[in-house]
């Protein structure tokens, strides 16, 4: 059990690791083509990449496939609407901020999540309301510049930290009901359908600029997106969910050394603290003792008693 703890948290890590450099694709693709192209594209690229990987998991089963049905395409479907807009809110605030900024307030899903969770009856303990404090003057650290200004990116990447919120319930919803690498691969094809259908109509590509943002799509859609989720899947299926938040949560910390060392992006010293700040408001919105539920709070209390 150790053993399987150890490696599912070292891949966690190497999935940080890969969606924080994804960034840095995310960025340097668009010196080319336009946000929903690239977004397009690389879902499409991580389509074509789990279809032989279905295949072979479902070879070694050893059984026929299940046939598609309605619940599991509409949940797919939804959360392929989901992840359109969270993407490409992502991608479109790319154009007009860092990738640092990007990387941490995309990270404040993680403290999103427990809060959206008010409106469907779930229980937040102090230390959500804590770190998102912390993450708040956090965000005004990284983010408010002279005259109290924020930029538009910055904008649209809290906006996408919501949007990511409500997709990671969505899929703790679906993924529990259905095949999670079938559900991945039906919003991955939603998700290309709509923002090749967005480059359609508000882009101009050209077959050269495509090539030239080849190997920024293939990064981000071979890694970011196909094998990023799929050792995601694999190493949740042995972790603890607190765990795996936090350890996930540290792609806003590679994609600010990614930033550093391939696009020489510099923070001022209070943007730095506000980094700090937010990550140490996601790790105690984590870390913190989470509320039980009313009806084993009673059961513990009880035996508690019978223990004295």
């Amino acid at each position: 059990m150790r053993s399987q703890a150890l490696r599912a948290d070292l891949l966690m890590l190497i999935t940080a690791m890969i969606w924080g450099s994804a960034f840095v694709a995310q960025r340097l693709g668009m010196d080319n083509i336009g946000p929903f192209l690239y977004t397009g594209l690389r879902f499409a690229l991580a389509c074509l990449v789990l279809l032989p990987v279905l295949a072979l998991l479902q070879r070694r089963q050893q059984r026929p496939a299940a046939p598609l049905n309605r619940n599991l395409l509409v949940g797919g479907v939804i959360m392929g609407l989901a992840l359109s807009l969270g993407i490409n809110l992502q991608q479109v605030g790319l154009l007009f901020t860092t990738v640092t900024n990007s990387g941490f307030i995309t990270g404040l899903y993680v403290i999103v999540v427990p809060i959206l969770g008010l409106l469907i009856g779930q229980r937040s303990s102090a230390g959500i309301w804590l770190g998102a404090s912390l993450a708040v003057v956090g965000m005004f650290l990284l983010s408010v510049g002279e005259g109290f200004t924020v930029a538009s990116g910055d904008w649209l990447q809290l906006a996408g930290a919501f949007v990511w919120g409500v997709h990671v319930l969505l899929v703790g919803f679906f993924a529990s009901r259905h095949d999670p690498l079938r559900l991945a691969f039906i919003q991955f094809a939603t998700c290309a359908v709509i923002s090749l259908a967005l480059a359609l109509v508000f882009e101009t590509a050209t077959l050269d600029g495509i090539i030239a943002a080849g190997p920024a799509i293939l990064y981000g859609g071979v890694f970011g997106v196909a094998i990023g989720f799929t050792l995601q899947v694999v190493a949740q299926q042995h972790a603890i969910a607190s765990h795996a938040a936090i350890i996930l949560s540290l792609e806003a910390v590679f994609a600010a050394i990614a930033g550093a060392l391939l696009l020489s992006e510099v923070l001022a010293p209070r943007g730095y603290l506000g980094c700090a700040l937010m990550f140490g408001g996601m790790l105690l919105a984590q870390l913190w003792p989470k509320p039980l539920p009313s009806e084993l709070s009673g059961t513990t209390a009880n035996a508690g008693a019978e223990r004295r």
